[in-house]
């Protein structure tokens, strides 16, 4: 017979801390006996831990965004004094088909350095995703000094990742101001919000911002990816009952809305069902860029100022044979794609076939090369590249420019950071409509599902600093 548990010495319950703990991964029944979410939250809501770690959250916003206007502002004068002053100083009304390669060499030379002897090497490697957490205050020039290197130099990442960076290191930087106990959820905390703020300044949203985050920081784990595809995709099939499909009007109820006198086009059956084939080639291919990055990233561990120096020099190559061959600025291959993707969509007629098929090409191999060596992040390229794509196959029957260019976007966003969620809401925000949310959401679902199901990217090595010993996960030589 058991004996029963004699009372002794129990361990003391943890003081309340100023963030949350793991969420369940089910609500609690109605009438269990257990306290329910709301008791939680309420009790939460009366931490004066907690209460002071939201204030500071509120108050690092303000820092932060500036902080992050005046980085967007210094790199925007850089790529115009790089791409539009100097040319024009030495007797060019455009860059030349030269002007990238020693600007990129000159990049990979000098990310290279700053990598292997800055603490923080620079920030993440672009190749593996968005991360949310904050480099910490030791990192920070690092980051700065690389992406200075790599954005304006014509390297094609986008600003988002060291924003990322530097908002979540100067939240953690100021941590003591709220006499929070160094935890690891407290640091995860700290550095989303921060992290929050500053990549609102690129979207020019809070809402993106704060969803982007939230999953980047991976709350509920791949539970929540499974249970948030089928809704999102019952949500994007379910909204075609109201928005109309063909001939017929949709139905009519009364719902949250404000109604313009703007007339957008009513979704065809090629609308919808074009977007599903096209959503599977484009996730392919941007799988296929992300895993030539990754590849990029295991050789630059290995030799990382030489061949950071070779894959800027190779970035700088396409951009040369993209001009060389259609006649156009190489600015369209060597930067974000940021100015460009505006020049497309306002008139997408100003670009040929064969213009299209080339930046696709030589942009996606600049993307590739860039992802795996030089210091930025992945959306802006993406996008870029899925609105190329879809402006591209927008003449197939039956498929209108507008679902095509939706597609897109939807798609290449989405396999790219493979977070569908805020893809689709990035993509409407771009768009400025929801005239094209089913579109949207049917691309997204169905890129993320494509990408997960392809083979698994190689990971990500981690690059040997001075006086470091490389990461377990780093190849040997």
């Amino acid at each position: 017979m058991t004996q029963p548990n004699r009372p002794g010495p129990q361990p003391r319950p943890e003081q309340p801390g100023p963030v949350p703990g793991p969420l369940p991964t089910a609500p609690a029944p109605v009438g269990a006996t257990q306290p329910v979410e709301a008791d939680k939250l309420r009790e939460l809501l009366r931490t004066p831990g907690y209460l002071k770690t939201l204030v500071f959250c509120g108050l690092i916003g303000i820092p932060v965004s500036l902080a992050s206007f005046w980085f967007l502002a210094g790199i925007h004068e850089l790529e115009k004094l790089v791409w539009a002053d100097l040319p024009k100083a030495l007797g060019h009304d455009a860059p030349p088909w030269w002007w990238p390669l020693p600007l990129l060499l000159l990049s990979g030379v000098c990310v290279g350095l700053i990598v292997t002897r800055f603490p923080g090497a620079g920030g993440h490697i672009p190749a593996s995703g968005l991360h949310a957490g904050g480099p910490g205050s030791a990192a920070l020039p690092g980051v700065i000094l690389a992406a200075v290197f790599s954005l304006p130099l014509g390297a094609t990442l986008g600003p988002e990742a060291p924003l990322i960076a530097l908002g979540g290191g100067l939240a953690i930087a100021f941590r003591h101001l709220t006499g929070a106990p160094e935890t690891p959820m407290s640091t995860a905390l700290l550095g989303a919000a921060g992290a929050a703020a500053a990549i609102a300044t690129i979207f020019g949203n809070p809402l993106i911002a704060a969803v982007l985050l939230m999953e980047v920081a991976g709350v509920g784990g791949p539970q929540l990816f499974a249970v948030m595809l089928p809704a999102l995709l019952s949500s994007g099939i379910g909204s075609l009952v109201f928005t109309g499909f063909g001939r017929w009007t949709g139905l009519e109820t009364g719902s949250l809305k404000v109604k313009w006198d703007v007339v957008f086009p009513r979704l065809d059956a090629g609308d919808v069902a074009w977007p599903i084939l096209i959503s599977v080639v484009i996730a392919a291919g941007v799988h296929l860029i992300q895993y030539g990055g990754r590849q990029t990233a295991v050789r630059v561990a290995r030799r990382p100022v030489p061949v950071t120096a070779l894959c800027g020099l190779a970035a700088g190559a396409c951009a040369a044979a993209y001009t060389l061959g259609t006649g156009r600025s190489p600015a369209d291959v060597a930067s974000s794609g940021q100015a460009t993707l505006a020049e497309l969509a306002a008139d997408p007629q100003a670009w040929s076939v064969g213009a299209l098929i080339a930046v696709l090409l030589c942009k996606g191999a600049a993307f590739s090369l860039c992802l795996g060596s030089l210091r930025g992040g992945p959306i802006f390229p993406s996008l870029f590249l899925g609105a190329a794509a879809g402006v591209l196959l927008a003449p197939l029957p039956g498929l209108g420019a507008g679902a095509g260019l939706a597609a897109g976007l939807a798609a290449a966003t989405t396999s790219a950071m493979r977070l569908p969620v805020s893809s689709a809401v990035l993509v409407i925000l771009v768009l400025g409509s929801t005239a094209m949310m089913p579109v949207v959401i049917l691309s997204a679902v169905v890129a993320f599902v494509v990408t997960e199901l392809l083979p698994a990217r190689p990971p990500v090595p981690s690059v040997p600093q001075v006086g470091r010993t490389p990461h377990p996960t780093a190849p040997a030589p």
